[in-house]
């Protein structure tokens, strides 16, 4: 019978999606009688596994693989019935405003037009509507470029978390269930209702009664876990059909999409699993006495319980109760940014969800993170792939970026990126402005989403999270101060990671020589060495404070030498080779005029 019924269902969704050859067609994304297929998204859990670079969170953890048979499938004909009965739901929330779309394809209407925008601004409404899977969706797709337009990505960058609550009853039910004994006996006090809702959970304000210490006890919406497994199976059915035009526009099967957004989402509902984060966020900020880690109670966490130290802090974008507090904002920002990038290129292991909701500032300027639901990882080698992408994009080295792109995981293996390279060039002077100063992360992210969606690119999930992140971070500090440039306080960062932290620094070969024919080795890249110098003068800007920057970072340079004396007389090699280069150009020139 279950049987029977999924056959229903798929059936059911290709007759809804595949009524007219014109729309079939549409729908596979074909532009002529051919297309290569391809795909660069991992399909299986161990090959997700290794495009995040040999990362797994908390190896200690149960270690379950994502598998969707087990996961997802309804059991028996009544799940099956509800799936049908969602379906149905779906459709007649989307049908009107997918034709609209596709009206809108045809009669060509341009991106940022007033009736695209209506459209966008309906989607965001519906995703609302439909609850916790779809507002994730949505929340997601705002930061794929690949996907979506650019008018529909900034319309879902205002999808908010915020729901109504659910009873508190039931919420208390749960509450001791998890715990496995009476409210009381744990908490002293604890909130009638709760204090913030959203749509995996709610949390209440508590006093521990065995210490006195005010925490954070987050509570699981009962049925947030069923209502998910049901939308992403239903989701996969309808992915099903979709996989000839994910492929063919890009690179990806839909199916392989939706797993890598199906995986991270059952992550957040493990209550357990954001315990471990917390941990491992405080073992990497341990001895930093900026960022505040809250503590956690793993004794008293479950599934759908978590119990965490309540941090009493003012939102990261109050203006008047930084003021209040006394906290400097130029130091609260380069505090915020700093921790954001130590997150990205030190740690790995980053926060991927650090809205306005989740940052705080303390009375004494720390920097305080909560809600680590939504945590990524990016390996080592893809670190340093960023490091690489960031000075070659400094240097305006499109063919390298391009490379880069492949190396990151954005292009399939044997894909030609000179194309890619040239569109990159223009993209890069488009959104840099009349120079390197005026950089801004989201005008850039602008232009890349045209590339994306023109080019075949595919933004891993990782990446998708890093963009969300940085976007996210530049505009929390463009609300403290709207002359904030991100490059100021990113740039010195990396510079000093690069000049000061061995796994960085023993890339400077790579980095700072090059290729030369008349060279049997690499020699060194003056040209690319003198714009990284020009760009760090550029980003310290003009007076005391910027002088005394840059002098920082050529201190940085020189002691490197001292430090790694063998990476020193390596890089000193490149210049010898790169000036017998030279001499020797001049002599075949002398003998070539003499001829």
């Amino acid at each position: 019978a279950a049987a029977a019924a999924e056959g229903i269902l798929r059936t059911r969704v290709r007759n809804a999606l595949e009524k007219s050859a014109r729309l079939r067609g549409w729908i596979r994304g074909l532009k002529g009688d051919s297309g290569e297929l391809y795909c660069n998204l991992p399909s299986t859990p161990e090959e997700r596994e290794m495009d995040k670079g040999f990362c797994t969170l908390n190896p200690e953890g149960p270690g379950m693989r994502y598998d969707p048979e087990v996961m997802l499938k309804p059991d028996g004909v009544a799940e099956y019935a509800n799936v049908a009965a969602r379906l149905t739901q779906v459709i007649a929330t989307f049908s009107g405003l997918f034709f609209n779309i596709f009206k809108d394809d045809l009669l060509d209407e341009q991106d940022g037009s007033e009736v695209v925008r209506a459209r966008a601004a309906k989607l965001r409404l519906q995703l609302i509507g439909l609850g916790p899977t779809f507002v994730k969706v949505g929340q997601v797709l705002a930061n794929r470029p690949d996907i979506v337009r650019a008018d529909y990505m900034e319309e879902l960058t205002k999808l908010q978390d915020n729901v109504p609550p659910f009873d508190s009853k039931v919420a208390f039910r749960m509450l001791e269930e998890g715990l496995g004994r009476p409210v009381t006996e744990v908490f002293s006090k604890i909130t009638e209702v709760p204090i913030a809702a959203a749509s995996l959970g709610q949390v209440y304000k508590a006093t521990l009664r065995s210490t006195g210490a005010e925490v954070a006890v987050k509570v699981q919406r009962p049925t947030a876990a069923a209502d998910i497994k049901r939308d992403l199976y239903m989701l996969r059915l309808v992915g099903s059909a979709f996989n000839d035009m994910a492929v063919q526009r890009i690179g990806c099967d839909a199916l392989s999409l939706l797993d890598e957004f199906a995986e991270n989402l059952l992550l957040e509902l493990d209550y357990e699993q954001e315990a471990r984060n917390i941990l491992d966020f405080q073992r990497n900020f341990r001895n930093d006495p900026s960022v505040k880690i809250p503590d956690v109670y793993p004794e008293l966490t479950s599934q759908k319980v978590l119990v965490m130290e309540w941090i009493d802090g003012i939102r990261c974008t109050d203006l008047e109760g930084l003021s209040r507090l006394g906290v400097p904002i130029s130091s609260f920002i380069k505090v915020g940014v700093e921790s954001g990038m130590r997150q990205l290129l030190e740690f790995g292991l980053f926060h991927g969800d650090p809205h306005p909701g989740n940052v705080f500032a303390l009375a004494d300027g720390r920097v305080a993170y909560v809600d680590f639901g939504s945590v990524a990882e990016i390996s080592q080698a893809n670190k340093e792939s960023l490091i690489d992408a960031v000075v070659h994009a400094m240097d305006e080295d499109y063919k390298e970026i391009a490379q880069d792109l492949g190396r990151l995981g954005f292009l399939t293996e044997g894909t030609d990126s000179d194309p890619i390279a040239i569109a990159l060039q223009g993209m890069w002077k488009d959104a840099m402005g009349r120079s390197i100063q005026d950089f801004n992360f989201r005008t850039v992210t602008a232009e890349f989403s045209k590339l994306a969606f023109t080019y075949p690119i595919r933004v891993p999930e990782r990446f998708a999270l890093v963009i969300r992140t940085l976007l996210t971070q530049e505009g929390i500090c463009m609300t403290l101060d709207r002359n904030f440039k991100l490059l100021e306080v990113a740039y010195p960062y990396v510079a000093k990671r690069l000049l000061r932290d061995p796994q960085y620094s023993n890339r400077l070969p790579q980095v700072l020589l090059k290729n030369e024919p008349l060279a049997s080795k690499k020699v060194f890249n003056f040209r690319r060495s003198f714009s990284l110098i020009s760009l760090a003068a550029a980003v310290a800007g003009k007076g005391p404070r910027g002088l005394m920057g840059l002098i920082a970072t050529i201190c940085d340079a020189l002691s490197l030498g001292v430090r790694q004396p063998l990476l020193a007389m390596e890089l000193v090699r490149g210049m010898v080779r790169w000036a017998r280069t030279k001499l020797l150009k001049v002599g075949i020139g002398a003998t070539e005029g003499v001829k």
